[in-house]
């Protein structure tokens, strides 16, 4: 209701003045919404208390808010093509722009300066390179009238001209303004009020002569509930029989309507404050009521003193006075928030494209950089080209030049056989000279074919280096494995019997030194081969002792199970007693309930249990085969087994899976027996527990109970 209100309020304005209606709008309706909520109701008191008086008006100029950006025209930055300080080389002052604005003026009387076409359009003689050429007599107006006093980015110049243009067209183009059509203004029912009658604010109603009614505050508070009320007090004195109410109602414009509407209620049934001082010796039992002023406030009793604690006297032009100020204060400031927006925009852009020309000389960098790079690379290519083609040109040149030569010698060759040697040093010389260009020519084609096993050979190389490194590694690190003590011992000893063997054959019996010798190195051989006896020994005694601490550790290991039944029966635990062989009931129950009923899945996975328990101990079934893994022969399940195979397709893998690892377990801790067996288990890394494992989780669980003992 309220932007209703305020919405017809301000197009009702805006006709009257003929304002830019966009401009002021977008301004009021910003105003109303931020700072002041009352004014709606300023607007609504202007129309009722001049509705009887507003006459038409010559058309006014928009206010000078200092909006150059919230108007039509004051975002584009003017660019004249006339030379508007042709008159004066130096600019004016701010002070100066209503003196100068005579000079132009009288320029546009003259007609020097055109504004008005033979088409019936306006065009702005300081404005000639803006993108729009034509304006309506308003827009014109409105141009001049805010580029002249609002705009904060054109100089004093361009102000008083535009000035001037503003009084030429109110002056001497005020016919060419167009018709308004103004609305019907509402009469007001009574009297209008008077801007300068003095009123109690916060506003207040004033009831008397309520007689034979309900004191109560609540029930003329609903009685007059339709003005809105925001209380209700009653006076009454102990000895009278006639009471007084004063209604309170809010303090801003809402609460000026809704008082002037309880007061027109009662002056509309002739029960105002008129009529009650003409008949207040005759009023009967009727109530009067009407809106508090002056009087009220001066008067005596009670309701004059209420009055006079509760509020002050206020005139309605100084409170619409007091937000028309504030009104502007609030779109002076919106405007200067407008202009330093507007500014930080022109420097944002103006970084941006301060930002934009850098970016764009990096580009250009950036390829010129790439164009380079290219071109240096097809430079190189085209180099390296060159260079292998010249390579290659020589090459072939002496090969040329190597197969002319052999022609050659060959030619000399045949020319000397032809000839014959009349002397026999003649044919010394000949030959030897013969050998001599063999041999050269020999040398040469030598030559031409280890240049060509050389071209060919180039990449073996590498390769051949990288195979013998390999292969020399691989050699050291088998001679590193072969040797041990053992080895090295029985190798001195063969050598050792080498030597003696060779000494005997090739030595004198008679030889003291060769005697000698033999004696040494057959001293020697028996250290060695006694040294090995000792290890043998000893590694045999190792092997026993090994033995006789394998059986007390089974012994041992025994005796625990026995003695920690009960400790490590949890199958919580990290260590704990597990019967290896023994298949999961729960696997096979589960796999029952997919296929039976829940009251009969439990028996049947029993009884299913059972039965492949009983064939896992069955020493008759040995369904395992021999492979051989890493030169090792090795047992393995054997999956071709046709009990396995009937299994894994009637129950699936889950169930095949508990059978196959239940027999390996019976395989591997009692193949003799074919029963299950206790075995102490390490249940996190699921695999055999040690004593060790076993004798520190013992330990760890008899602490707390020595620390709780006294």
């Amino acid at each position: 209701m309220v932007k209703v209100v305020f919405g017809s309020a301000i197009c009702v304005i805006l006709m009257l003045y003929e304002v830019d209606t966009e401009v002021v709008v977008l301004v009021a309706h910003i105003k109303y919404h931020i700072a002041n909520a009352q004014m709606p109701f300023i607007l609504f008191y202007f129309l009722h208390t001049h509705s009887h008086t507003l006459t038409l008006r010559t058309p006014l100029t928009a206010p000078a808010t200092g909006l150059s950006s919230g108007n039509h025209y004051g975002d584009e930055q003017p660019q004249c093509s006339m030379d508007c300080s042709s008159e004066e080389d130096s600019d004016i002052s701010e002070s100066e722009i209503d003196d100068y604005s005579e000079k132009p003026y009288e320029l546009l009387k003259a007609g020097k300066y055109k504004v008005k076409y033979l088409n019936g359009t306006l065009r702005c003689p300081y404005c000639a390179g803006k993108k729009k050429q034509d304006y309506k007599y308003k827009e014109l107006l409105q141009h001049a009238s805010g580029v002249g006093k609002g705009s904060a980015n054109r100089s004093a110049k361009q102000k008083a001209n535009h000035l001037a243009l503003a009084k030429y067209l109110e002056t001497d183009l005020a016919s060419e303004a167009e018709p308004i059509q103004r609305p019907a203004l509402p009469q007001a029912i009574n009297q209008p009020l008077q801007q300068d009658e003095l009123y109690v604010w916060p506003w207040t109603g004033i009831i008397v002569n309520i007689k034979g009614k309900p004191n109560d505050s609540g029930y003329w508070m609903k009685e007059f509930t339709k003005c809105r009320p925001v209380g209700v007090r009653i006076f009454l004195k102990d000895d009278d029989l006639i009471a007084q109410a004063v209604i309170d109602f809010n303090n801003d414009w809402n609460g000026f309507m809704n008082a002037s509407e309880f007061e027109k209620s009662f002056e509309a049934a002739h029960h105002g404050k008129r009529d009650w001082n003409s008949s207040k010796l005759d009023a009967g039992s009727n109530i009067y009521g009407w809106v508090a002023r002056e009087d009220d406030y001066n008067c005596e009793g009670p309701v004059g003193e209420y009055l006079r604690n509760k509020g002050r006297l206020r005139t309605v032009s100084d409170i619409v006075q007091e937000a028309s100020e504030s009104r502007n204060s609030i779109v002076a400031n919106l405007a200067n928030e407008i202009d330093n927006t507007n500014e930080n925009l022109n420097k944002m852009q103006y970084k941006y494209n301060e930002k934009t020309m850098s970016l764009s000389r990096m580009l250009e960098e950036k390829d010129k950089l790439h164009s380079a790079f290219v071109e240096e690379s097809r430079n190189m290519q085209r180099r390296a080209r060159n260079e292998v083609r010249r390579i290659l040109d020589e090459q072939e040149k002496l090969s040329s030049e190597l197969e002319a030569k052999r022609r050659k010698l060959d030619s000399w060759s045949r020319d000397l056989n032809k000839r014959e040697v009349l002397t026999d040093q003649e044919r010394q010389k000949l030959e030897e000279e013969k050998k001599k260009k063999d041999l050269r020519n020999e040398s040469l084609r030598l030559a031409s074919k280890e240049q060509k096993i050389a071209d060919e050979n180039v990449l073996r190389l590498v390769e051949e280096q990288k195979r013998e490194k390999e292969e020399a590694l691989n050699k050291i690190l088998q001679l590193e494995k072969q040797l041990d003590a053992k080895q090295k011992l029985e190798m001195e000893i063969e050598e050792l019997k080498g030597k003696l063997q060779v000494m005997k054959h090739l030595g004198d019996e008679d030889d003291a030194a060769v005697q000698n010798k033999i004696k040494e190195m057959n001293d020697e051989l028996q250290e060695k081969i006694d040294n090995l006896e000792n290890m043998e020994a000893m590694n045999q005694t190792l092997i026993v002792k090994e033995r006789e601490s394998n059986d007390e550790l089974q012994e041992a290991r025994k005796e625990l199970i026995k003695g920690l039944e009960e400790l490590l029966s949890s199958s919580r635990t990290n260590i704990r007693l597990k019967r290896m062989g023994e298949l999961d009931q729960k696997i096979f129950v589960n796999q029952c309930k997919k296929r039976f009923p829940l009251e009969e899945a439990g028996t049947k996975g029993v009884e299913l249990c059972s039965l492949w328990q009983e064939n896992v101990k069955n020493s008759a079934w040995h369904p395992f085969k021999v492979c051989k893994v890493e030169d090792k022969e090795e047992e393995i399940v054997d999956e071709e087994d046709e009990k396995l195979r009937s299994l894994k397709q009637e129950w699936g893998e889950e169930i095949h899976s508990a059978v196959v690892k239940a027999l390996k377990e019976i395989n591997e801790y009692n193949p003799s027996g074919g029963y299950t067996v206790w075995e102490l288990w390490n249940s996190k890394e699921e695999r055999k527990a040690t004593l060790k494992e076993v004798i520190a989780y013992i330990m760890d669980q008899i602490k707390p109970h020595k620390r709780k003992r006294p």
